[in-house]
């Protein structure tokens, strides 16, 4: 798929696996959900990102790369918090911001209830992240209120796909850039990822049943 980019390392896939298994319990979950994010987190980096830079190393000089952008990462409540940690271990010094999205269980149609965004600009790369992407509706009413501000690049970071999600968000930001753990088959007749992993929120923060 172009501008899906599916993250096929074994560090990613065993994560997955794990994330995907039902008897995985919340500290297992937790844990690899957190090497999960913070792989994909790395994979969300580019080569432009970096800058050369001459430096002085104990025995002499030499040139190497610095992690370099205006870099904000953008978190989709509630299960995007999960993605949070694993992003400020990487950049430390990133502005968060946080968009609170909630599916109607009838209609599958996302609407907004809460809105704490950093000053984006035109120089600022956002990060947008949220473990999965299933319809798409919540991830284009996201990526709607960034693009308002004309940052200079917007990419995806999620933990899993469905196609459906993917055909809408590209149909409408046809150039931003999804990376993936997988993309799994469809979506059931409940708008789930089949054969997706549950809710991811709820088996991250133990809100299950």
């Amino acid at each position: 798929m172009q501008n899906v980019l599916i993250d096929t390392s074994p560090i990613t896939q065993d994560a997955l696996s794990y994330l995907r298994d039902k008897n995985t319990d919340i500290v297992k979950f937790r844990h690899f959900a957190d090497k999960i994010s913070q792989q994909l987190l790395v994979k969300a980096l580019k080569e432009s990102d970096y800058v050369a830079t001459q430096i002085e190393t104990p025995i002499g000089p030499t040139t190497t790369n610095f992690l370099h952008g205006n870099f904000i990462f953008v978190t989709i409540l509630r299960a995007g918090l999960s993605m949070m940690p694993a992003a400020l271990q990487l950049i430390p010094t990133m502005p968060v911001g946080f968009l609170g999205l909630k599916r109607d269980e009838q209609t599958a149609i996302a609407y907004e209830y809460y809105n704490n965004l950093p000053k984006i600009t035109q120089d600022s790369i956002v990060i947008v992240a949220d473990p999965m992407l299933a319809t798409g509706g919540s991830m284009i009413k996201t990526l709607e209120k960034i693009s308002s501000f004309s940052p200079k690049e917007m990419r995806i970071v999620t933990v899993i796909c469905a196609p459906e999600g993917i055909e809408k968000v590209h149909a409408q930001f046809s150039n931003i850039q999804i990376i993936t753990a997988a993309v799994d088959e469809t979506l059931n007749d409940k708008k789930y990822i089949i054969p997706g992993l549950g809710d991811f929120g709820d088996r991250y923060f133990g809100t299950e049943g």
